[in-house]
């Protein structure tokens, strides 16, 4: 009996110990795969295949000057010279007038390359800004119109260059959702 208690105790000695070395080398395996199913969706995540912006020509960008509702682009306007200013106005300058015209013009072509492309990023957001807050924006629509509120604040919360159109259709989007539920409770 004495020698039927120690192989049973072996025995059982060896099931365990065979057991617990075939767990640890599951958990292994699953460490693993689990590492690299995290290693390759971090690093496909990460990759950025986004093609680069066009830049924005100064030659392009037109801004309106004095009274008479006469534009003159950028390029221009930082080549002219005071007098032209004052003719293209039709207004005399004061001599702080034409200090000031001078800084900012010093300026202007510190932010022109040579090629004519806009290297100062508010300048160049301020031209694509004014060139898109026109369109419609299908997206802002759809969010104000299906989401209601929280598509509003869906489009408040996406930063990008067309932030401003998407918000404001986003909030017509709502309000043409709202007339209309107003309309069918009505009926």
């Amino acid at each position: 009996m004495a020698e039927n208690g120690i192989f049973r105790t072996f025995k059982f000695r060896l099931i365990v110990s065979s057991s617990t070395s075939t767990l640890k080398l599951l958990n292994m395996k699953k460490i693993l795969l689990l590492s690299a199913a995290i290693f390759l969706l971090t690093a496909g995540f990460a990759s950025n295949n986004a093609a680069k912006k066009p830049a924005v020509k100064a030659s392009e960008v037109y801004i309106p000057i004095g009274n008479t509702g006469q534009s003159i682009s950028l390029l221009d306007l930082s080549r002219m010279s005071v007098k032209d200013v004052q003719n293209f106005t039709g207004k005399k300058m004061t001599f702080g007038d034409r200090m000031m015209f001078k800084a900012a013009q010093r300026q202007l072509k510190n932010s022109i390359n040579p090629d004519g492309t806009i290297n100062n990023k508010k300048l160049a957001k301020m031209a694509k800004k004014a060139d898109v807050t026109s369109g419609f924006h299908i997206g802002g629509f759809a969010l104000g119109f299906f989401l209601f509120l929280i598509g509003v604040l869906i489009a408040y919360l996406i930063n990008d260059d067309l932030k401003s159109t998407r918000v404001k259709w986003a909030w017509i989007g709502a309000a043409v959702s709202l007339v209309i539920i107003l309309l069918l409770s009505a009926i």
